[in-house]
């Protein structure tokens, strides 16, 4: 038998991928299908979880046994993980952001002779970025280049330090200013 399913991304409403699987595919057979579709660094930690209808987390499958009693994406076949029409799924790719794909199951039909599976059916949009940062503080860094010669030291700007001969003064404040009075009872 095989199973239909559509992946969808909250970050793109464009971006749309359709898969075939066979029943006795695993979900690690899935996530290495989505790590090559998607061009994704296959380094990166991923897992699975069975989702309710508000795609809230539910069960997980890692990718790795983690020794939490979560159960390993290369023992979860599909027949067994996939029970009923428009079950979800939850492909969290990106753990420090809490970032995933959303997958549901569409539906099954008969194995077609020649075609080679799992398989991309349908593929529409830009697939997210693996990892994002957060904030914009990253963004702020520059490269710094640390040499051991000596011609590449360096130079301290003089004018960024007061070293007591550049201090302006400040000109005096005007005295006509009433000072600020805390309110009276």
């Amino acid at each position: 038998m095989v199973y239909r399913f559509v992946v969808l991304s909250d970050e793109d409403e464009s971006f749309v991928r359709e898969f075939e699987f066979l029943d006795s595919h695993t979900l690690i057979d899935f996530h290495t299908m989505i790590q090559d579709e998607l061009e994704f660094d296959k380094s990166q930690m991923a897992s699975f979880y069975l989702s309710t209808d508000n795609w809230e987390k539910e069960e997980e499958f890692t990718l790795f046994d983690m020794g939490t009693g979560s159960s390993t994406m290369e023992d979860a076949v599909l027949e067994d993980v996939i029970f009923r029409k428009n079950q979800k799924l939850l492909y969290v790719f990106d753990f420090f952001n809490d970032r995933a794909l959303f997958i549901e199951y569409t539906g099954e039909s008969k194995e077609i002779d020649g075609r080679e599976y799992p398989s991309c059916t349908n593929s529409k949009g830009i697939p997210p970025k693996q990892v994002v940062f957060g904030g914009t503080s990253r963004k702020n860094y520059t490269n710094i280049v640390v040499s051991d010669e000596e011609e590449d030291e360096a130079q301290v700007d003089d004018d960024l330090f007061f070293n007591g001969e550049d201090e302006e003064t400040l000109s005096d404040f005007d005295e006509n200013i009433e000072p600020l009075n805390e309110e009276e009872e």
